[in-house]
């Protein structure tokens, strides 16, 4: 069911754009300066150790906080100076659900489509689309206390999408879900977009980002460190890494020297496994090395390219591994809020 308004996406103006957005709580900045342009109809990922700033700048573009400075704009609507317009076109759905625990999947869902308007038979059948969609028919008249997190999670984005928006933000919303969960859940936000939707949608999971989004955004102490497709930010810290295996590892030693003559490159080798590895600038170079050893008469058993993970990304932007979460200081992005929204 999308939105009662006319299509903003049809104009061709970006969903959200934002320049030089900056929040401070208690003299610290949490957002320092973001600028940020999502084209509608896309999947925008945005990555950030916590306290990076991604709930805050979520929040100020949902209109639930106020921007210090800079301004936002969500399909040409100003976030500060037409909230009530902007909310109309978006979605939130956050970490945690926004459901209540005493009423059944199907309560809720029909309060909810109640209080955005719709009538009561209206909200009925909406409310049972969802719950099949969602994969919940089974369990609509259970209480929610019976419900397993990832039923729970399921349940707050049918919540959200009950007259789907043009726009919709997902803050984390695969947290603490199980594998299987997590993936269902991807093919739910992928079938948003394909049905007209554009999702923003922040993540501490890196392979979530290299699942979904067309473009990612690097947040870190409040600013965007770096942005591009997966691809390309993967290229951004480096080149592709070759790894060889010779069938005779006796072959070992001249295998190397043909691989760092023809490559330019130095080399690592595993001996026992008769495994070489060395950095590689472009796959055009692999025909020139798989001719050299053939001439040289070593048999490959096995050869591959992998490309630099998001992993490897984060810590060459953030000066972290993806795993830690931890911070020195205070979490600037969890402070409550020291003022009412817009």
């Amino acid at each position: 069911m999308r939105h009662a308004l006319l299509d903003p996406a049809a104009d061709g103006v970006p969903a959200i754009e934002a320049r030089g957005l900056v929040k401070a709580f208690g003299g610290r900045r949490a957002v320092d300066g973001v600028d940020l342009c999502v084209p509608a109809g896309t999947i925008f990922g945005i990555l950030g150790p916590n306290g990076a700033g991604k709930t805050t700048t979520i929040r100020m573009l949902a209109t639930l906080l106020r921007p210090d400075e800079g301004t936002a704009r969500i399909f040409g609507r100003d976030v500060v100076k037409e909230p009530h317009r902007v909310r109309r076109l978006i979605g939130v759905t956050g970490q945690y659900a926004s459901v209540d625990e005493t009423l059944t999947a199907r309560e809720n869902l029909i309060i909810f489509s109640r209080l955005l308007g719709l009538g009561r038979r209206e909200a009925r059948r909406r409310s049972e689309e969802l719950l099949d969609r969602f994969g919940l028919a089974d369990a609509a008249d259970r209480p929610l206390k019976q419900f397993s997190g990832g039923m729970r999670r399921r349940l707050d984005l049918a919540a959200s999408l009950i007259v789907q928006p043009p726009l919709l933000f997902l803050d984390e919303p695969t947290t603490g879900l199980d594998p299987r969960t997590r993936a269902q859940l991807w093919d739910m936000i992928r079938e948003l977009v394909r049905t007209g939707s554009t999702v923003l949608l922040t993540t501490q999971y890196l392979d979530e980002a290299d699942q979904l989004a067309d473009r990612i955004a690097v947040i870190d102490h409040g600013r965007v460190a770096a942005e591009g497709t997966a691809d390309e930010l993967k290229a951004s810290v480096g080149t592709s890494t070759l790894q060889l295996t010779v069938r005779n590892g006796r072959d070992v030693a001249e295998a190397r020297r043909i691989v760092e003559r023809t490559l330019r490159v130095r080399t690592a080798a595993m001996p026992e496994s008769g495994t070489i590895t060395a950095p590689l600038a472009g796959a055009d170079d692999l025909a020139g090395l798989l001719l050299a050893l053939r001439e040289q008469g070593i048999a490959v058993a096995e050869i591959s390219v992998r490309k630099p993970t998001l992993d490897e990304v984060f810590l060459a932007i953030t000066g972290r591994p993806a795993g830690d979460r931890t911070s020195n200081e205070h979490d600037p992005d969890r402070e409550p809020e020291k003022e009412a929204a817009v």
